[in-house]
């Protein structure tokens, strides 16, 4: 108790200082049982492929989360992000029994991986790990860095990442590799890292985003 308070106190005056960004102060107030609330999975049909997308980025909870993971490094967002990701492959890995599971987080440019000094969507994945699904972030590799996708008008997205990510290591056929990206627009980040996987010999691909 008294360590609570002193933490709120601390708080408290940090924020005179430093105020906090609008988005930090939705995730601060935002909770596990909240984004549960609003966590609804859908299918996207996106490119020549299926996508489950967790989450309505159009939520404003939803986008303050994804920015402040992305952006800002934001531990509390890694947290709760990674309990929604980690709560739906619990309940599909029972309903489906896919036995052997790996958890590929999207790997980001060099370029953008140097600047920021971390992968979001890593940071997301490893809060979602669990028994029977190990994290794989060598399996899958960027091989070409692209410009980013927010830049370039939808029509030129699918080019852009063609090609971009390559399998650097032979695929187990047994295992099922569950594709992860937070956001998913035009599917074209997703579609090429699918292709580079199923190129390599997987034959068992999931592919989610916390959001579409």
């Amino acid at each position: 108790m008294q360590d609570n308070i002193v933490h709120y106190l601390i708080t408290l005056m940090l924020d005179v200082f430093y105020p906090p960004r609008d988005d930090e102060i939705i995730v601060r107030k935002c909770t596990v049982n909240k984004l549960a609330d609003i966590s609804f999975p859908k299918k996207y049909q996106v490119c020549n492929t299926e996508v489950t997308a967790l989450l309505p980025f159009q939520n404003k909870t939803v986008r303050a989360l994804i920015h402040e993971a992305k952006y800002h490094s934001n531990k509390r967002a890694f947290l709760l992000l990674g309990s929604v990701l980690k709560d739906y492959l619990m309940e599909r890995s029972e309903e489906e029994g896919f036995g052997k599971m790996a958890l590929v987080p999207i790997p980001i440019s060099s370029a953008r991986l140097k600047a920021r000094g971390y992968n979001q969507t890593e940071k997301i994945a490893r809060e979602a790990v669990q028994e029977n699904i190990q994290l794989e972030t060598k399996i899958l590799k960027r091989v070409i860095d692209t410009v980013s996708q927010t830049t370039l008008p939808r029509r030129k997205r699918l080019s852009n990442m063609r090609g971009a990510f390559g399998a650097a290591h032979p695929i187990d056929r047994d295992c099922t590799y569950i594709i992860f990206d937070d956001v998913v627009t035009t599917g074209a980040t997703m579609q090429s890292a699918i292709d580079a996987l199923a190129s390599g010999g997987a034959t068992r691909i999931m592919p989610i985003a916390l959001s579409h």
